[in-house]
């Protein structure tokens, strides 16, 4: 067996600010961002939490190049701080640490966000090292209250507003885990498809069995269809849901026979001389890499 060679040094440096210079320019505009409010009173209030990824000391000017972590350390430079950790990189390339992003999802912040009440963290300084309102931070604590575990399941890897929970919530936990599958399903996790679906929600799937409807936006009659329709959306889903496994395969077979044609030499002359246009469409499919495209 051979041993995996360590992508930086075990340890961090204190480096100080000056001998580390920036590998890209960033836009001053940056500053004005919500992200970077965030990062700098972060900074401000716990500390880095991450430290900056830096190549190896350059010998002949005794400065580091900065490989990840820019906004970093334009914050601490605007906060004064005058050394930085830094893991030092063994290898000179940014790809590794700028393409290897996973986002934070809702619910995770959720669950990072009570973890730390449940610590003693005051929402005030949580609050603040968060750059947010108090108000909104309780209400990303309070984001799965009356929230069944199914859909907690099937939105852990989105982002969604905290409006949508609050939406669902007023329905029961079926009719709830139907609207977060169809949201999954058009990709729109969002608070105003949520109402929407909340509109069309028949009573009796309703927390305390009643909703409020604006009868100048909506009549009777429109939100009678409107409920026809997403259930009619729903049943189509879950019959798409159960036949896509075996459409797929069936999609793969037809795509390999497809191939198998376009190399026969005698049928791909038969079909450039008498089925040119079919032979064009047969060509785009043997190109596919996957059946998606």
């Amino acid at each position: 067996m051979t041993s995996t060679t360590l992508g930086f040094l075990p340890k961090p440096l204190m480096i100080e600010v000056d001998r580390i210079l920036p590998s890209v320019k960033l836009d001053q505009k940056i500053a004005a961002t919500h992200k970077f409010r965030q990062i700098k009173e972060s900074i401000a209030e716990i500390g880095l939490i991450e430290p900056l990824v830096v190549t190896a000391v350059d010998r002949k000017t005794s400065r580091h190049l900065i490989l990840d972590g820019h906004l970093r350390l334009m914050a601490m430079k605007e906060l004064e701080l005058n050394e930085i950790p830094c893991l030092v990189s063994t290898d000179d390339e940014s790809f590794t640490y700028n393409n290897q992003l996973n986002r934070l999802s809702t619910i995770q912040e959720h669950i990072m966000i009570r973890r730390a009440m449940d610590r003693g963290i005051s929402a005030a300084k949580l609050a603040k090292g968060l750059c947010i309102d108090v108000s909104l931070l309780q209400k990303k604590r309070s984001l799965l209250d009356g929230i069944c575990d199914e859909v907690a399941r099937i939105l852990k890897d989105h982002q969604f507003s905290t409006e949508v929970t609050a939406v669902l919530r007023r329905m029961k936990p079926t009719r709830q885990v139907e609207c977060a599958e169809l949201m999954v399903a058009a990709n729109t996790v969002t608070a105003s498809y949520a109402r929407a679906m909340l509109a069309a929600t028949p009573e009796e799937m309703l927390v305390g069995g009643k909703k409020t409807i604006r009868s100048a936006a909506m009549s009777q009659e429109q939100v009678a269809r409107m409920e026809n329709e997403m259930t009619n959306l729903l049943g189509q889903y879950k019959l798409a849901e159960q036949s896509h496994s075996e459409d797929m395969l069936n999609l793969m077979i037809a795509r390999g026979y497809i191939v198998k044609l376009v190399d026969n030499a005698r049928v791909l002359r038969y079909m450039q001389t008498h089925f040119p246009e079919v032979l064009e469409e047969f060509s785009k499919i043997v190109e596919m890499t996957t059946v998606e495209a």
